[in-house]
């Protein structure tokens, strides 16, 4: 019964729905700012008051296309913005003991009531001549792919995997998008028409981006990052030592949860301090491990992951650790046995080991250090493209050093690991392009 019971936690939605009722006494919380701090905090800038309004004023689906205007994700960002951190930290209700206008609960009813009528708002522009390539179909493409494609624009989107949406479909929490949420709404978004998916499609191996460029008027690239960093410690290449996205990727992909269940460790770590961090650790927990750890190098409150996060992680019975970096797996037999940490701190704005050590007893090591940049993708360009810090340079407009690629998403200088900021990357990147042609073809 208690198996089961964690399970249901694993599937079940982690906001319930606003009902009507609930969403129109929420929006009458709102005080409809002339200058609505909430809007600048918003990476899309979602014009946050006016979508309230039309809300309380019974018109969900016009709501729900003021939210798309400018970030065509916008349901799914309801489910996964951090907006504690965001468009409600900057609510001018969050004083003192008052509480914030839920903006991200209200944005999930206007879009999840449009979405139900699967009726699009857009009509798109008569077709042009013009082609463009998109690598990767995560937010960051598709957000490009749907402004392109309503400008008239032919698309085509190329994937390295089985099914379209990149992290939302593989690499977020099930219980953030439960339903097939993530597939449904890419569905959504390429009813739009004149976008082409590829999938099983990988860039730099069969096909190159020299080819890309060659049949195509323009390329964008927004595949994320494919590499994943790693500890650089004796036994991490021990088996039950995995990359948190990959654990991930495999509860959203599985039909056998009960079989994922018997294999789950009894006492996991995880190593790292962001979303994914807390989201394999949650579903750790759910799965029915009996001790779960998060272990961060660095002070609690540096952590990535929002207070929110942390506050779900500890709710749901995971330890949070701090101050502590990775130093060996042992394992015997070939079973991990446990993990030791050396105790830091932070002198000088650098962070330095003690020589303190501690053991954490545990059979499954879970990694979310970050990834880094297959840069396969570029390689053998005829015309390199300009990186910093293992990552592509890009202006305002999201344009590439090679004026006929564009980029973004987390592959680009500032990439933050938000949907939300992929999804304006894409938007001004289309933007871009769009000018860029219209002026080419006069």
């Amino acid at each position: 019964m208690v198996q089961s019971a964690r399970l249901d936690k694993l599937k079940s939605d982690l906001h319930a729905p606003l009902t009507q009722h609930d969403a129109l006494v929420e929006a009458d919380r709102c005080y409809f700012c002339h200058d609505a701090p909430c809007i600048d905090a918003c990476p899309t800038g979602i014009d946050i008051p006016l979508f309230i309004r039309q809300i309380k004023t019974r018109n969900p689906n016009g709501a729900a296309k003021t939210i798309f205007d400018e970030n065509i994700f916008g349901g799914m960002c309801a489910r996964v913005c951090p907006t504690e951190t965001l468009c409600e930290q900057k609510c001018v209700r969050n004083v003192g003991e008052e509480k914030p206008v839920l903006i991200g609960q209200l944005q999930r009813f206007a879009t999840d009531t449009l979405m139900a009528t699967g009726k699009q708002p857009y009509t798109r522009a008569a077709q042009r001549d013009t082609r463009i390539a998109i690598v990767g179909a995560g937010p960051a493409g598709l957000s490009c792919a749907h402004r392109l494609a309503l400008h008239g624009h032919q698309v085509t989107v190329f994937d390295s995997k089985p099914k379209p949406g990149g992290l939302n479909e593989y690499g977020i929490a099930a219980y953030k998008t439960v339903d097939s949420f993530a597939a449904k709404e890419v569905e959504y978004i390429m009813s739009i028409g004149g976008i082409e998916l590829q999938s099983d499609t990988s860039i730099g191996e069969k096909l190159t981006l020299d080819e890309l460029k060659s049949k195509y008027d323009a390329v964008f690239l927004g595949m994320g990052l494919g590499g994943v960093n790693a500890l650089g410690i004796p036994g991490e290449d021990m088996p039950g030592v995995e990359n948190a996205v990959e654990f991930i990727a495999r509860l959203r992909q599985s039909n056998d949860l009960d079989s994922l269940q018997s294999k789950i460790g009894r006492n996991v770590v995880v190593i790292g301090g962001g979303m994914t961090a807390i989201d394999a650790a949650v579903q750790s927990k759910h799965l029915g491990a009996e001790n779960v750890t998060v272990v961060y190098r660095r002070e609690q409150s540096a952590m990535n992951a929002s207070a929110f996060e942390q506050e779900l992680a500890q709710k749901s019975g995971v330890l949070l650790r701090s101050n502590l970096q990775p130093k060996e797996i042992i394992s015997a037999a070939g079973v991990i046995q446990k993990t030791f940490f050396e105790y830091t701190e932070t002198k000088g704005g650098k962070l330095v080991g003690t020589g303190e050590m501690l053991c954490i007893d545990s059979d499954q090591v879970l990694v979310a250090i970050g990834q880094n940049m297959q840069h396969v993708v570029l390689q053998g360009s005829r015309a390199p493209i300009s990186m910093k810090a293992g990552r592509i340079e890009v202006d305002e407009n999201r344009q590439s050093s090679d004026k006929s690629v564009w980029a973004g998403g987390d592959c680009i200088v500032g990439g933050d690991d938000l949907t939300v900021s992929a999804v304006q990357d894409g938007k001004l990147a289309a933007e871009s392009i769009h000018t860029t042609l219209e002026n080419a073809h006069g």
